[in-house]
């Protein structure tokens, strides 16, 4: 039987919800990993901008640009204005919370997850 708190399990659901959307996983995916050619960063260091996001996935830029909305409202991404650029990332401390999320979860303990998602909250 799961030990996941009831009032922090929205929390979570709407991180689940932003990425339920295929186009959206794809984006996440592509944050999560992009990075110059031979080079080891981070999405911090070396922000994708949301034209480059949308290349390769048949979507309409301001389709590209409504998933990006959603993954920052869903709280997986940032997101700053560069001149005409809008710039996005997914913070280290995101991945390592869903990181951290599953692994509790695998291990018996969702509530220190859910207890590290409440706490995040709190920050934004």
């Amino acid at each position: 039987m799961s030990n996941i708190r009831i009032d922090n399990v929205p929390y979570f659901a709407g991180l689940f919800k932003a990425l339920a959307n295929p186009n959206r996983l794809r984006i996440f995916l592509r944050l999560a990993s992009c990075c110059p050619p031979d080079t080891r960063c981070t999405t911090d260091d070396v922000p994708a901008c949301v034209g480059d996001l949308g290349a390769d996935l048949d979507l309409a830029p301001s389709t590209v640009s409504h998933h990006i909305k959603e993954l920052n409202q869903g709280g997986l991404i940032e997101m700053r204005r560069a001149g005409q650029r809008i710039e996005c990332w997914i913070p280290a401390e995101r991945l390592a919370l869903l990181a951290d999320f599953f692994k509790q979860c695998r291990d018996g303990a969702a509530d220190d997850a859910l207890e590290l998602a409440s706490k995040s909250t709190n920050r934004r």
